[in-house]
């Protein structure tokens, strides 16, 4: 205690002469810590003064955090069931509504009467099955882009309608992962393409693409034709018809759009190809998608549990098929 009394007794700490100051050598400041921590432990031994024990210098508490109350969200439903609340609004309601273009696009959507048929009204009506509801399409939209607002809009629960999955459109809406891949293609005034082209290898002439491109005004291609062929001469037409009449006429050199949309019009119409030729384009594809809202992250997960199980994938050959039916 002598030791630990003398350590704590006032020095000369004049800061004008700090050279005064002694040095405690290293096995003294041993000894002091020893010391000091024997007399931490006299103190608690004492009678009545353990309540009040010495604290340790430096010495860090560390406290475990309370772990989070969970409040559950889910709602229950009419059957018993406790579902997600995105989920519960679609079962509650007894239908799930999906946004499609208000146009026909067989073989994927096509009215037949007072119903719709076609590929992807067949695959509404299986995840409506599995949601154990049934299924209303919601036909309003007049371009692809009205179907994402739609859904945008909370209008539809979901939007199935040969949806692109692009950069723009996902600024709005979460898309599902991708039911159907397709490549990217021209179909190509032969006359016109031959003069354009000349001398280059066809390699060449299509990458570095400069002559008219005609593209569905306000479309995924509108978009993917900026990016992919930025030095083309780029026009926009009302519908796909309107581009396909421009190209037969030789106003333009090129229409631009999906594999399947590309050779369908060949294969509806085999004379064209004495005019007309096709290139696609292994490397750019175009995925579809399902359109959902923001607000229904379940039904999301949901819509991609489903087309991860399924067993009977959509690929090109399929949707060809379907064309002949």
């Amino acid at each position: 205690m002598r030791a630990l009394n003398k350590a704590m007794k006032p020095q000369n700490n004049c800061p004008c002469t700090p050279q005064r100051q002694p040095r405690i050598p290293v096995h003294r400041i041993k000894r002091l810590c020893i010391a000091w921590l024997m007399a931490g432990a006299a103190w608690q031994a004492l009678p009545g003064l353990a309540a009040s024990p010495v604290p340790a210098p430096n010495l860090v508490v560390s406290v475990a955090a309370a772990a989070p109350v969970v409040t559950s969200t889910l709602v229950k439903v009419a059957d018993g069931r406790n579902l997600a609340p995105d989920i519960a609004r679609i079962v509650n309601r007894g239908e799930l509504v999906i946004a499609m273009l208000g146009v026909d696009s067989p073989p994927f959507f096509a009215a037949k009467g007072d119903t719709v048929e076609g590929l992807e009204v067949d695959l509404a009506n299986a995840i409506a099955k599995e949601l154990k509801v049934a299924v209303r399409f919601e036909r309003s939209a007049k371009t692809f882009n009205d179907v994402v607002d739609v859904v945008a809009r909370g209008d539809a629960d979901l939007g199935i309608s040969k949806l692109s999955r692009t950069m723009a459109r996902a600024q709005s809406i979460r898309f599902s992962d991708p039911y159907l891949r397709l490549s990217h293609a021209f179909i190509l005034h032969r006359v016109r393409f031959a003069q354009y082209a000349r001398d280059m290898p066809l390699p060449s002439a299509i990458r570095q693409y400069k002559g008219t491109l005609g593209v569905i005004a306000k479309s995924s291609f509108a978009d993917y034709a900026q990016r992919n062929f930025p030095k083309a001469d780029i026009r926009e037409y009302p519908n796909w018809g309107d581009v396909l009449k421009a190209v037969q006429s030789g106003e333009l050199i090129a229409a631009y759009r999906d594999e399947f949309e590309v050779k369908r019009v060949l294969r509806t119409d085999p004379t064209l190809s004495l005019t007309l030729r096709t290139v696609t384009f292994k490397d750019l594809e175009d995925t579809l998608g399902i359109a959902v809202g923001i607000q229904d992250p379940v039904l999301l997960a949901f819509v991609n549990q489903y087309l991860a199980q399924v067993s009977d994938k959509l690929t090109i050959d399929v949707v060809l098929k379907a064309l002949d039916r």
